[in-house]
């Protein structure tokens, strides 16, 4: 059995489908990857994952464009032949069979939003010559 792990964004909110008297939810996620190119320039690269979740309907509704996952499955890769240039295609799709919700919609906008204040520096304390102390 070949396992793949990803971390990603939901690229569209999940589509919910029966097949065989079973519901299955499909979603992509996209994995992005920093690096820095030949010539030392920082680059990124997305690679989209279709993934297919079975039965699992309680964790549908949290499922929508934007949020963050984990998810864990068996990988499988399909070849097709493109409809609009009739080239040869490739998708990864995964078969889930875990799945962790790392940050909901409102959190990331939340996060987004958040501004810096600035925090007032303390006066500094002034020192009593010891003479003048009260007792």
């Amino acid at each position: 059995m070949i396992k793949l792990q990803l971390i990603g964004h939901l690229g569209r909110d999940v589509v919910k489908k029966e097949v065989n008297g079973s519901v299955v939810f499909n979603f992509p996620v996209a994995v992005n990857e920093r690096f820095k190119n030949a010539q030392g320039i920082l680059a990124e690269r997305t690679t989209w994952v279709d993934c297919s979740l079975w039965d699992r309907e309680n964790v549908a509704p949290y499922l929508t464009q934007g949020v963050m996952v984990f998810v864990e499955g068996a990988p499988r890769v399909e070849a097709y032949v493109s409809n609009s240039t009739g080239a040869l295609s490739g998708a990864l799709r995964l078969r889930v069979f875990s799945l962790q919700l790392l940050s909901r919609r409102e959190e990331e906008k939340r996060k987004a939003t958040v501004t810096d204040v600035p925090v007032p520096e303390a006066e500094p304390v002034q020192e009593q010559p010891a003479d003048d102390l009260p007792f």
